[in-house]
């Protein structure tokens, strides 16, 4: 049932029982559809509601709808509340806590959607196409070389250039002599070179 349909006028009596009655009495006699109990208990709790929720949305109007969902949750939830396991304002101000949340998780989702649909939409400037396009072919033309160089001049460069390592480095790893790392780098280059050249 939702909060707006509840509407009573309860009898002068009533209204005082059900206002003297503790909060967890009145959250076990909603769970049983009393309606009387939940108008005293919506009255009681739905400031502290408010509350917790303009806390962590800070935006009175979303903060008003959670606390709007909240209560229609405790109509429809409060058969769940335990009174062993804590008080009736406890658990309506974990609902609570939890729904604005979830509000702030769903608003920041809704942006973040946003923002990468503007930016795939934005036209992109024509030097940051040129330049992808300039890296892609670099790219292609530095690996179409390297497919001209021997194994063991490609192996050498790679340790080298991709690696990051000396050519003392490069000797030990492929365990030969530092003048053979030097002229197979050498000869690597001045191949690799002509090759790129050609590609030109």
């Amino acid at each position: 049932m939702a909060v707006a349909a509840i509407s009573m006028t309860p009898t002068t009596s009533t209204a005082r029982t059900r206002n003297d009655a503790a909060s967890e009495e009145l959250l076990v006699a909603v769970a049983e559809g009393d309606q009387l109990a939940f108008a005293a208990l919506y009255d009681r709790v739905t400031p502290q509601v408010l509350g917790v929720a303009l806390r962590v949305l800070r935006d009175r109007a979303l903060a008003e709808e959670v606390a709007q969902e909240v209560m229609v949750e405790v109509w429809r939830k409060a058969a769940r509340f335990d009174p062993d396991r804590g008080t009736a304002s406890g658990w309506i101000t974990t609902l609570a806590h939890r729904r604005a949340v979830d509000r702030v998780r769903s608003e920041q989702a809704s942006r973040d959607r946003d923002d990468r649909v503007s930016r795939r939409d934005e036209p992109r400037a024509f030097d940051a196409v040129a330049d992808e396009v300039q890296v892609n072919l670099d790219h292609w033309q530095v690996r179409r070389a390297l497919s001209t160089l021997t194994d063991r001049q490609r192996e050498a460069i790679e340790l080298a250039y991709f690696g990051g390592h000396t050519y003392r480095d490069v000797a030990r790893v492929l365990d030969i002599p530092e003048g053979t790392a030097k002229s197979r780098l050498r000869d690597g280059l001045l191949r690799l070179r002509e090759a790129l050249e050609d590609l030109v």
